[in-house]
């Protein structure tokens, strides 16, 4: 299946200067999350990682940030502390959409051949999309504002647990479903807009294609989206769906019935979930080509 897309109007490409946004930052933030490794649950590299986005943020004009604490009890009774970190552009909007990651990397590297046990340093798959994230912060504070209110959310334990796949046949994220049950705790009246959830989107010679479930939820998002993306490049957005659904922590969100889509490149071999999982296999093009895609679709009627 191949979408139709709505092309992004000449107005907003000439207001917004998505050049500001910078894709040798964003690895920058990249390596520094790596310097934390692991950062999976219940080791000191997770709460590094909180404190590192907790202080990316306050460089930005971000006007509230707070944590979501709660603890999950695995099925064996273990206890794992949790925070999503929640980051809020104009609070006082009605209008809200959610653009969101994970920053939780998986516990170990289950698919490597040689060392399936040791820890996964997660460039792609973890550390990619919170420095997406940072980095729009930091571009929007020179920008005009946009048209709604913004809510990042940095999803605690998208990975789950243990390890994903081989490690854990049951997974489920954690961080996403939380959210959803305590949506009150930030939408009182009325729901987000919308929702878009970024995973895996610094690898070289990145191909994102529109993911099934994505459609069904929001179709007409993902369309404009993809519109703004083909217009600002082209090589980066295929228009052609992925062949099967991906659960991720847009799903959450989606079957709370806020249209949510998820951008991702999920043809990331032979390094998912690897320990070579690392920053040479990200490039500053492919971020950038996310990056500045979304912020122009951030402004888009």
């Amino acid at each position: 299946m191949q979408i139709a897309l709505v092309l992004c109007p000449a107005s907003a490409r000439a207001e917004i200067q998505v050049e500001m946004w910078d894709g040798g930052r964003a690895m920058g933030m990249i390596t520094e999350q790596l310097r934390f490794t692991p950062r999976s649950l219940d080791t000191p590299g997770h709460q590094q990682t909180i404190d590192f986005i907790k202080a990316a943020l306050a460089k930005t004009n971000v006007d509230a940030v707070t944590t979501q604490d709660w603890v999950f009890r695995s099925a064996d009774g273990t206890a794992h502390a949790m925070t999503n970190v929640v980051a809020r552009f104009q609070p006082q909007n009605p209008r809200r959409i959610i653009v969101a990651t994970h920053y939780d990397s998986i516990v170990r590297a289950y698919r490597d051949a040689k060392t399936p046990e040791a820890p996964m340093p997660g460039a792609n798959n973890s550390a990619s999309g919170v420095a997406v994230l940072l980095e729009t912060a930091r571009v929007l504070s020179l920008l005009p504002k946009p048209p709604v209110g913004i809510d990042m959310i940095f999803f605690d334990g998208e990975e789950g647990p243990k390890a994903l796949g081989a490690g854990d046949p049951e997974w489920r994220a954690l961080g996403s479903p939380h959210f959803v049950d305590h949506l009150k705790d930030y939408y009182p009246t009325t729901r987000p807009e919308k929702a878009v959830v970024f995973d895996m989107v610094c690898a070289k010679n990145i191909q994102l294609k529109p993911e099934p479930s994505s459609l069904i939820s929001a179709m007409p998002e993902v369309k404009k989206f993809w519109g703004a993306g083909v217009a600002l490049a082209p090589s980066a957005f295929v228009t052609k769906t992925t062949t099967y659904p991906i659960s991720d922590d847009h799903t959450a969100l989606a079957e709370a019935g806020i249209p949510s889509f998820l951008v991702i490149d999920f043809d990331y071999e032979p390094w998912f979930n690897t320990t070579n999982d690392t920053a040479d296999k990200c490039d500053p093009q492919s971020l950038e080509a996310v990056g500045r895609t979304l912020t122009r679709y951030l402004y888009l009627p």
